[in-house]
């Protein structure tokens, strides 16, 4: 018996799916195409942007903060600040390097220099700009920033920072403590003794071999606790 040559070829389920994706493809390659080059130009971009102007941005920061540091260090505050002729001050590296560490560290500086000044507004502005993920200097910004209430007779605001501050870092006992020691000082001189009591107990009880430690006895006792 003769095979029926003129039976029809089932299509096969995959050649469906080719024939979908291939019609798929065909209206719509452009729109696809597109996208595809859209990633690869953001994605190069980002790459290209940290290559070619993050880090050498960061690079030229790094390098012109270093004498403005030592004019720090140095005590020649306006110097430091506003720059020489030939370097910039901290001012400058904060306009002209937004955005790079070392003109977040430049606030840092700034505050501490205003408020050895006595310009406790502008003090209190570049503290509160800046921002550190160390907690030993993000204590001392801390702290500056509560001389700066204190200082402009925002005592109860300063008394919470100061005992902020104190809580950051505990490691480091002398200023933890005398962080608290300002604090119970500034509640008792606004007649919130139970604060006041409790800045100095934390002195007691955590850091009693402090100098602050030493001598914290005789505020308690002025308060009736011992």
């Amino acid at each position: 018996m003769a095979e029926n040559t003129n039976v029809p070829v089932q299509p096969d389920a995959s050649m469906e799916v080719v024939d979908k994706v291939t019609g798929f493809w065909q209206q719509n390659s452009k729109k696809i195409l597109i996208g595809l080059t859209a990633i690869i130009v953001v994605a190069g971009g980002i790459v290209g942007y940290k290559y070619l102007v993050a880090e050498p941005k960061e690079k030229s920061a790094n390098d012109a903060i270093f004498r403005a540091q030592q004019y720090f260090q140095q005590d020649s505050l306006a110097l430091a600040l506003n720059g020489d002729a030939t370097n910039p001050g901290f001012l400058k590296i904060m306009d002209k390097y937004s955005g790079t560490k070392a003109a977040n560290l430049a606030h840092f500086y700034a505050g501490a220099i205003y408020l050895k000044q006595g310009d406790f507004a502008n003090a209190e502005k570049h503290l509160k700009d800046f921002s550190t993920s160390s907690l030993q200097i993000s204590a001392r910004a801390k702290s500056l920033l509560a001389d700066t209430y204190a200082e402009q007779g925002k005592k109860e605001e300063a008394a919470k920072m100061y005992r902020e501050a104190a809580a950051i870092f505990e490691k480091d006992e002398f200023n933890s403590a005398e962080y608290l020691f300002r604090s119970g000082f500034l509640y008792e001189s606004l007649g919130k003794n139970k604060e006041a009591i409790e800045s100095y107990k934390l002195i007691k009880e955590k850091y009693p071999r402090s100098e602050r430690g030493f001598e914290v006895d005789k505020y308690l006792a002025r308060l009736g606790e011992l």
